[in-house]
């Protein structure tokens, strides 16, 4: 990921509309924009997940919460750019900050990739996770820049973490190798097969156990207990 960071799905307005009412009460509150926007974005992600791109029409989401069309096409425009702004958002609130990660560091490594694993895979099985997930993966085919936002906010802020971590405790030469390689095999492998198969807990922290004994014995490290 690039300093600037990844090219944003919506760069429009970040003010709330703030509109005035037609009838008479006067301007809302900047506070009461911002938070008829959240819902907004909120409902328009929800209809979309539920009707899919193509099946859902921007006057359905207005309609649902007694919104003034003009408002959404003032600030939109179009439904893909509500669609965008929708997602950028949701995405945007998934992140797990490279400083949170860093918090679950201990003087293990082993100890430490483990506490990782388990932040990361349990973010992306919560309701909003595997909501996202669906979506953005339904769409990406046909959307490519989507898979690149919700590749490098979620994925690629976890690989900027891992070298740095490799960079310091492992192998400062192979850290981004090694990095990618412990993405595939824990982090991803551990929520694919949790969404496929539905193991309990318990299995999948035995199995990550597992695996990063694994991956430390290929980077020919001493394997402690964890």
């Amino acid at each position: 990921m690039s300093d600037t960071g990844p090219a944003l799905l919506y760069s429009g307005k970040v003010e709330p509309p703030g509109a005035k009412r037609s009838n008479g009460r006067g301007r809302p509150t900047r506070e009461q924009s911002e938070q008829r926007h959240l819902e907004l974005l909120d409902r328009a992600l929800d209809l979309f997940l539920e009707r899919g791109f193509d099946g859902t029409s921007i006057e359905a989401i207005v309609d649902s919460l007694r919104m003034a069309r003009r408002t959404v096409y003032a600030r939109y425009g179009d439904k893909l750019t509500l669609f965008k702004a929708a997602l950028q958002r949701a995405i945007d609130r998934l992140v797990i900050s490279h400083a949170t990660l860093r918090m679950a560091e201990t003087d293990s490594l082993e100890e430490t990739l483990l506490n990782v694993t388990r932040n990361i895979v349990a973010n992306m099985r919560t309701p909003e996770g595997l909501r996202l997930m669906r979506i953005a993966n339904a769409e990406a085919f046909t959307k490519p820049e989507i898979g690149a936002y919700l590749w490098e906010r979620t994925g690629g802020v976890t690989l900027i973490y891992l070298t740095d971590l490799f960079e310091r405790r492992l192998d400062p030469e192979h850290a981004s190798d090694a990095a990618l390689a412990f993405y595939q095999l824990m982090i991803d492998g551990a929520f694919r097969t949790w969404l496929w198969l539905r193991p309990s807990d318990d299995e999948i922290d035995r199995q990550a156990v597992y695996r990063i004994r694994l991956f430390m014995a290929g980077m020919g490290r001493p394997i402690s207990d964890i």
